[in-house]
This record gives structure tokens, sequence and C-alpha cells, in this order.
């Protein structure tokens, strides 16, 4: 017999949603979930991958890319735009990793 409640809880903890506000050029402020994150050694950084919050299942989404550098403590980091074409194929790359795994659950 098997212990489904533990697989539930493991579920349920994966895709708990974390938030990031992100300050736009006019200083509006927006808050974005987190899709994921994940670092590149071949650029040495951190990359993040968020849409706007509130955007409901199923809806089409609007995903932004960052790289990120965390502060000590890795509560606060700088977001930086993504500039060259190379990183953005590595992250489409990842992503469409990403979608793959997350199908094939």
């Amino acid at each position: 017999m098997t212990n489904d409640h533990n697989h539930d809880h493991d579920h349920d903890h994966e895709h708990e949603h974390e938030y990031i506000t992100i300050i736009d050029e006019e200083g509006n402020e927006d808050l974005y979930e987190i899709l994921f994150t994940f670092d590149s050694e071949d650029f040495d950084k951190s990359y993040v991958l968020v849409f706007p919050s509130g955007t409901s299942e199923g809806e089409e989404v609007e995903l932004s890319a960052f790289s990120y550098k965390e502060a000590d403590g890795g509560l606060e980091g700088t977001l930086s735009a993504i500039e060259t074409d190379e990183e953005w194929e590595m992250i489409e790359e990842v992503l469409n990793t990403f979608i793959s795994d997350e199908e094939a659950d």
C-alpha cells in the first residue's frame, strides 16, 4: 500500500508561487510571478523567467526573462535585461526543456 499523502505534499510544495516586484522605466511597480530560475555556467549568470501576476491558468502569458545577480543574503538582486541573441537562444532552450518536462509530469 502506498502512502499518497506524502506525494501530494511534495506536489503542492513544488508549485508554491514566488513573486517579484519589477519597477519599469517609468517607475511603475508591477508584481510578477516567478516561473523558474536557473544558472548558466556559460554566461556565468543567473536567470529568472517571470510572467505578470494574476494571469489565470491556461491564459496566454507573456514571459519576460532577466539575468540577475543575487545580493549578499540572496533576498535582493539586481535584474538586467537580456542583451545578446546567444543568451536568448540559451534561455529558449531551457524554457522548452522546462515546458516539456512539465507536460510529461
